[in-house]
């Protein structure tokens, strides 16, 4: 579940995952939720030995594709596959997820460490602008109720503790969402399905206006665009 953004805005992220659960030449590791492989290129480039899962076919041909030497199958993040394996990543996947808690408790049973990662919180990510640029065309936000989401620290710290993993590091990560003109700003969103709702309510010009006028402050002197985005990663292992 690594592609949100425009094309590398993940290498930071990636790069300290690997990092942190020190993935180097020979550990092998499964990467759940892998989408199209993109943290799995950047773990092979590091010399490990990587396996994934999806329950999206395309993408897990993509990411077959995208890793040739790495071994990748259709299946669900709630029953990983038997391992063990050396790492467990599950980088963008916990939100996305029908049960958080087993994902990672099937995580810790087969990672001898198991790496998270999630969004920070709405108010430190610049991405909440094209929200509230579409909010008048938008169905109205549920009320929040239930427990806090995982973009809340101790939120997903809990999870992990509960999935009977001892917590080792739990860090913030930059990452900029860099775009080089008004048109690589604005295309993605109107082929969301937000861009897409709001562009049937008010028109394709309207929806750019809006984008562009709630984020003219994140314009770079060089015309592009830069919304700052903070990410957490935590890495842990079984107790």
């Amino acid at each position: 579940m690594a592609d949100e953004g425009p094309r590398g805005w993940g290498a930071p992220l990636y790069a300290r995952v690997l990092e942190a659960a020190q993935v180097g030449t020979g550990t092998s590791v499964l990467d759940i939720g892998c989408g199209s492989g993109v943290f799995a290129r950047a773990a092979a480039d590091r010399g490990a030995l990587v396996s994934g899962v999806d329950s999206d076919p395309s993408a897990v041909a993509a990411a077959a594709a995208a890793v040739p030497e790495g071994t990748f199958r259709v299946g669900d993040a709630h029953d990983p596959p038997a391992g063990p394996f050396d790492v467990v990543a599950a980088v963008q996947l916990l939100a996305h997820v029908t049960n958080p808690l087993v994902v990672l408790r099937g995580a810790a049973r087969v990672g001898g460490v198991v790496a998270v990662t999630a969004w920070g919180r709405e108010q430190e990510c610049d991405v909440r602008l094209f929200g509230d640029a579409l909010a008048r065309w938008l169905p109205p936000r549920p009320q929040p109720g239930g427990p806090p989401p995982i973009t809340e620290p101790a939120r997903l710290r809990r999870l992990v503790e509960l999935a009977g993993l001892r917590v080792d590091s739990f860090d913030e990560v930059p990452c900029p969402f860099d775009y080089p003109d008004e048109d690589a700003l604005v295309g993605p969103l109107l082929a969301s399905g937000m861009g897409r709702h709001a562009a049937n309510r008010a028109g394709p010009g309207a929806v750019r206006e809006a984008v562009l006028r709630r984020l003219a402050g994140n314009r770079t002197p060089e015309g592009g665009y830069r919304l700052h985005n903070l990410f957490r990663v935590l890495v842990a292992r079984p107790v």
